[in-house]
């Protein structure tokens, strides 16, 4: 599912609200659904939303709720299909190279190290490896574990 940007989801909610009353029901938004192939039915809709009609800020967390959750069923989905273990072993490698005091996780300094060795660090650019790694850090801890590693690899790999 790619992003759309605020104006565009404007547009679509715009389009649902049939009436103009500023809200798009469960079943306007059902039809939509439908329409995309995301086919639902309404008591479980009426479940996900909790409500029985959606003002454009609702809809808008709506839409963002379903990007997500469709970014991470694609990480699943890449993880579940990775059946060749000489890939697994590859990356097992790669993060040891990172992974310079063997403590099992990947730290800012040592991502700097590695990348400079590598000559792909410039700090003229200003390039902030803290905000590398938060990208793909999904417990916060402020280091890379091997498998939020192995995911930043298999979804730099798509």
């Amino acid at each position: 599912m790619s992003t759309l940007n605020e104006s565009h989801i404007q547009r679509i909610f715009d389009k649902l609200d049939e009436d103009g009353d500023g809200l798009v029901s469960l079943d306007e938004l059902k039809e939509l659904l439908d329409k995309i192939g995301a086919c639902t039915g309404l008591d479980e809709l009426q479940s996900l939303v909790g409500k029985t009609s959606l003002n454009f800020i609702d809809f808008l967390f709506f839409y963002e709720a379903m990007v997500k959750k469709n970014n991470e069923e694609k990480i699943k989905e890449d993880n579940m299909n990775i059946n060749d273990n000489s890939l697994e072993d590859d990356l097992v490698e790669a993060f040891k190279v990172f992974d310079l005091n063997g403590d099992g996780f990947i730290s800012c300094e040592e991502l700097q190290k590695v990348l400079s060795r590598l000559g792909l660090w410039d700090e003229k650019e200003g390039s902030d490896c803290k905000n590398m790694i938060h990208m793909y850090d999904t417990n916060l801890d402020g280091v890379l574990d091997f498998e939020e590693f192995k995911n930043m690899m298999l979804v730099s790999k798509s």
